[in-house]
């Protein structure tokens, strides 16, 4: 891509809606393709082994081109409104839900493209980092979702023993009910973006009647106190 056809492109991802109204679509999004579920009758059980009314999956928004496009160009002029728009030299995409969407991020800002193994393969090279990210590359971290931080630090970790700084990383869905996710990223020098949040999907299903209103007031209760809520039910 020219570097004239390259300002043009981003010249139009800057005048996407405000960051209020791409919260509200994309929770309205996740909510149409079901890729969101509210169960509390029979609670779902997460990969840590706990309970919850919740569910996201954003795997799903692959098999959706309308969707995949339009949330792959609000997560591009998010990070753009928010990090700057020369602000990084290559987008790598975490194991395995981030690499498809850090390939198309990093087609939408004609960036290089690599991706961060959950740990080394153990063969051949033994690689983490498959790709190439250069020394001093400032690196985007793109992933689908964020719960507590944990898997991002390990990611950003492993991208910054390349001798590349990592210092941002964007995802669709962001938890944002759990303490002190943002305070552990960000003393690990990480700024975390996101789209939207439970909060705000459980403002549009409210708004939309996606769900009756028991299970609804059951969501909410889990949201504001999860751990409370998960106690009660470990049974």
């Amino acid at each position: 891509m020219g570097h004239s056809e390259r300002e043009r492109s981003l010249m139009i991802l800057s005048s996407y809606p405000d960051q209020q109204e791409i919260s509200r679509l994309t929770a309205r999004m996740l909510l149409e393709i079901q890729a969101v579920d509210f169960n509390s009758k029979v609670p779902f059980t997460l990969a840590s082994g706990l309970r919850s009314p919740t569910y996201v999956d954003c795997r799903k928004l692959i098999s959706f081109p309308r969707i995949r496009s339009t949330l792959m160009d609000f997560l591009t002029v998010t990070i753009m409104r928010n990090a700057g728009f020369e602000a990084f030299d290559n987008i790598a995409g975490g194991e395995t839900a981030g690499i498809p969407f850090g390939a198309l991020v990093a087609e939408r800002m004609a960036l290089p493209m690599s991706y961060v193994r959950k740990k080394p393969k153990g063969y051949g090279r033994n690689a983490q980092i498959e790709g190439i990210i250069n020394e001093k590359d400032r690196v985007l971290l793109v992933e689908d979702l964020s719960t507590d931080g944990g898997s991002k630090i390990s990611f950003v970790q492993a991208i910054r023993e390349t001798g590349a700084t990592c210092e941002h990383t964007v995802v669709i869905f962001f938890y944002d009910i759990f303490e002190h996710a943002k305070s552990s990223l960000q003393s690990h020098g990480i700024t975390l973006h996101y789209l939207c949040t439970w909060w705000d999907v459980l403002a549009e299903a409210e708004r939309s009647n996606a769900f009756d209103r028991e299970t609804l007031k059951e969501v909410e209760s889990f949201l504001y106190a999860p751990k409370a809520w998960q106690d009660a039910r470990q049974s």
